[in-house]
């Protein structure tokens, strides 16, 4: 009895308990009931769920020590969240153990909170939605603090926090204002003191207050009781004491960093030791110091992950001193250290590419500017400085490539037979070693496979997270292999040097197999790489096989012949007026003259030889040069510009340019036949010079003005892939891919459709009969003058070789046009009383791009 009567005792005082703890009623066990929940339950799980959502936020992101570091790890993204959506699922989770804290344990009782951790709890909303990127409503969570809980013991952090959150909305100004005033009328110490004034210095920086900035981050360092804050806070510092170019002042800050040691994160401390490095005085300074600075730093075991940037450093000391050789060979050992910092890649291959183009390695050249461009963010300035460098050089590198390739052509082809097959078999030789060698690799690495089984680690699905890797530079236990390719990369970095190795730098694109995809070479030829692809097992290892593939037939080896004569001759203009390259461009010239070049290709060399000559002032080569050209070809351009220098620099009617301007006024007088039979005539005449490609593109016009969609479209594609490098070849490309599918439609618009509001009546005339059509123009232009109510005009086109139209435009009314004679008078009528058809600008350019008109017509008709 006895004990049911203490259950029943404390049953009751449970339900007493619970009903007074109403967030309605303000009582002793009410307040700290609530208080107490509300601490140890929700903001427990939410601060839990806020400190791993910074701790995930702090490990991706990725400071770019090239620049002023922000004094907070954070990345504001552009990217739109919509409602109910969260960048982080911890920031969510924090947010709405908030929500709960204030939803269940607000005691809002006669206008006041009688919870006191609620200003908590608006404190934690407030900063899950500011590192959620939610600026705005994390703004109103500080500001109902202010409003709310003005003798909160969290009102100094509330008031700091929503400076930090006006500064993320670039009311830099504001935060400026507001923290001085804080820092003025508050005595705030500690943390607290190290948050206001790193977030007013930041505020400072980013309104280009350098000085004031650098005095609030030394405030920040020392009260700061964190040194991974003092470490960032002091190379801050440091940077910015270098934008002020107070190199003393900046050494001391990063000094300051270094003493720190491994009190804060190693990269502040190797950082630091760089930036010292770079204001070292290379007139002044002792050398000798650097270099011992540089090697401890590289021989230090604990800074092997961040050799890549000391690597650079110690390049940098080389070629500063002139040693390139040394210096290459370390910015190429900070690339092969795979570095995470794309900018230091980016800078490296930079290098790399300006010492290659200043030694007129432009091929290598261009490569590096490729692998450069690869590391920078696309439509960036330097992506744009790299571009233009890149674009200069294309020319350049596709004339090298084909020169290059055919020259080992015909070096096959010339070779005996007996040393052609000691050449592959010492070939096929390196193959079966290299075989070798690749299977004792694919070997070892198939003993050594990662820790990661097509099961998983420890019974672990592959799928989960947890199944994962961490660390994917492990090889594994044995046991272990995994059969995943690509969760090693020993075998993904294998894997990719050999697709280079067979197939060569292919573009990301379709049919990327082919050989025409390959790059340039002979006209025809199959590539090394698809050779090595293509080949069986047996047909890989044998010379013949090789040798069975040299080109034989007399029509294959001259167009290699001429391929290789024609790079030549483009590289000596490029070396020449590109890029000044005088001796380059000389040697290009001489050696094609000396391999029996094409006779297009023979004068305007010697003239350019002639000029380089004179350049390089060697006089007694560009006369013997002169001479020569004016004997053996005394009625070309050149001979007279040679016997009459001060034509030189006048307009001559028969150089190529006022060859053009003349045949392009032809055109715009609509006398295609004369343009199109012209310009083959030049083409062949000037081949050979730059202004070629004009031709051709001129000729494409006249050629679709004339016959019409399918030859022009023929022509275009044949510039396109013949001059792919000038600009008419750039322009022919454009027009293939943007405007050709859009004038390759032949359905003609209906007459009540809404883009048919211009109209043209047209006559058909004979175009042989001109004398009778240019009358009857003249008489239907005075028939128009006298005609009221309309402003009509005329014109004449070609359609065809045959036929040409004159036009009578200015109607905006279908029904107008086809009653044309109607508008007329009776004697007008007989002065132009010949049949017409009406037509819509829209069908008009149908049937002048594809040459349809008895489409249209009895379409018409009918």
């Amino acid at each position: 009895m006895k004990a049911f009567s203490k259950g029943l005792l404390v049953i009751v005082v449970s339900i007493v308990i619970l009903a007074s703890c109403s967030r309605k009623k303000d009582n002793f066990v009410s307040r700290n009931y609530h208080a107490i929940t509300t601490e140890f339950n929700p903001l427990y799980n939410g601060y839990l769920a806020l400190e791993e959502g910074r701790n995930s936020l702090n490990e991706s992101y990725q400071d770019n020590y090239w620049e002023v570091l922000p004094i907070e790890r954070m990345e504001v993204l552009d990217e739109v969240m919509l409602p109910g959506q969260s960048k982080s699922e911890n920031f969510s989770r924090a947010e709405e153990k908030a929500v709960k804290a204030i939803q269940k344990h607000s005691m809002n009782i006669d206008g006041r909170e009688k919870n006191p951790q609620m200003d908590e709890a608006y404190l934690l909303l407030g900063k899950a939605r500011y590192f959620d990127q939610r600026f705005v409503p994390a703004l109103e969570a500080f500001n109902y603090i202010l409003y709310k809980y003005p003798a909160s013991d969290k009102i100094n952090q509330a008031k700091i926090w929503r400076e930090k959150t006006n500064m993320r909305l670039e009311n830099n100004e504001l935060a400026i204002k507001n923290l001085k005033r804080l820092l003025r009328q508050e005595h705030i110490e500690g943390q607290d003191l190290a948050d206001a004034t790193s977030t007013l210095a930041q505020a400072y920086i980013n309104e280009k207050i350098i000085d004031t900035a650098i005095v609030q981050l030394e405030i920040a360092a020392t009260a700061t009781k964190n040194n991974d804050e003092r470490g960032r806070y002091r190379f801050i510092q440091g940077q910015l004491y270098n934008q002020l170019r107070y190199k003393d002042s900046a050494n001391i800050a990063f000094d300051r960093v270094i003493e720190l040691n491994r009190k804060t994160p190693r990269i502040y401390m190797i950082s630091a030791h760089i930036e010292k490095i770079k204001n070292f005085d290379y007139d002044n300074g002792d050398k000798v110091m650097l270099r011992e600075w540089l090697t401890e730093l590289e021989e230090n075991r604990e800074n092997r992950p961040f050799l890549d940037k000391i690597y650079h450093q110690i390049a940098v000391y080389y070629a500063s001193n002139g040693s390139d050789s040394l210096a290459k060979a370390y910015y190429n050992k900070s690339l092969r250290t795979n570095s995470p910092d794309k900018f230091l890649k980016a800078k490296n291959y930079q290098i790399l590419g300006d010492m290659n183009f200043d030694a007129s390695l432009y091929r290598d050249a261009g490569q590096y500017y490729d692998s450069t461009m690869g590391n920078l963010a696309q439509n960036s300035k330097p992506y744009r400085i790299i571009k233009k460098k890149r674009d200069n050089l294309e020319d350049v590198i596709y004339y090298e490539n084909v020169a290059q390739v055919n020259d080992s052509l015909l070096h096959l082809i010339n070779l005996p037979e007996d040393k052609r097959l000691v050449f592959f078999e010492a070939f096929t030789d390196s193959l079966e070693q290299k075989a070798k060698k690749d299977k004792e690799l694919e070997e070892a690495l198939s003993r050594n496979k990662g820790i990661i089984t097509s099961g998983g680690i420890k019974g672990r699905p592959l799928n989960s997270p947890s199944g994962q890797n961490p660390n994917p530079s492990f090889s594994g236990l044995p046991g272990q292999a995994s059969t995943f390719y690509f969760y090693n990369p020993t075998t993904v970095a294998y894997g990719k040097n050999e697709f280079v190795k067979i197939w060569g730098n292919r573009t990301l694109e379709d049919n990327w197999r082919w050989s025409s995809k390959s790059g340039t070479g002979g006209a025809g030829v199959i590539s090394g790489g698809d050779l090595l692809a293509t080949a069986t097992e047996e047909e890989r290892y044998d010379p013949q096989f090789y040798i069975s593939k040299i080109p034989s037939e007399e029509k294959e080896i001259d167009s290699i012949w001429q391929n290789r004569n024609y790079a030549y001759y483009q590289l000596g203009l490029i070396y020449k007026e590109k890029f000044k390259e005088y001796q380059l461009a000389k040697d290009k010239f001489q050696n094609l003259l000396t391999s029996n070049p094409e006779e297009r290709l023979v004068l305007p060399s010697k003239y350019n030889l002639y000029k380089i000559y004179e350049l390089l002032g060697e006089n007694g080569e560009a006369e013997i040069t002169k001479n020569e050209i004016i004997t053996n070809y005394p009625d070309s351009r050149y001979a007279t510009i040679l016997t009459n220098p001060e034509l030189a620099s006048l307009a001559d009617e028969n150089s190529p340019e006022s060859v053009y301007e003349a045949l392009y006024e032809q055109h715009l007088n609509q006398d295609y036949e004369t343009v199109i039979a012209k310009s083959e005539e030049y083409i062949n005449a000037f081949d050979g010079d730059p202004i070629v490609s004009k031709f051709e593109l001129l000729k494409a016009t006249a050629t679709g003005r004339l016959y019409g969609y399918k030859p022009y479209s023929e022509a275009i594609n044949y510039i396109a892939v013949t001059y792919a490098n000038t600009p008419e070849g750039l322009k022919a490309q454009d027009i293939q891919s943007k405007v050709l599918p859009q004038l390759s439609s032949t359905e003609f618009v209906q007459a009540n459709d809404s883009i048919s509001n211009h109209y043209k009546v047209v006559f058909q005339f004979d175009k042989a009969d001109r004398e009778i059509m240019l009358g009857f123009q003249q008489e239907l232009d005075t028939v128009l003058k006298n005609m009221k109510y309309y402003d009509l005009k005329s014109s004449v086109d070609v359609y065809s070789p045959e036929t040409a139209f004159v036009l009578v435009h200015g109607f905006n009314n279908g029904q107008v046009a086809q009653t044309f004679d109607q508008l007329l008078t009776k004697e007008d009528k007989r002065r132009i009383g010949k049949p017409y058809f009406a037509i819509s600008s829209r069908n008009y350019q149908i049937i002048q791009i594809h040459k349809n008109l008895e489409a249209y017509l009895s379409l018409n008709n009918n």
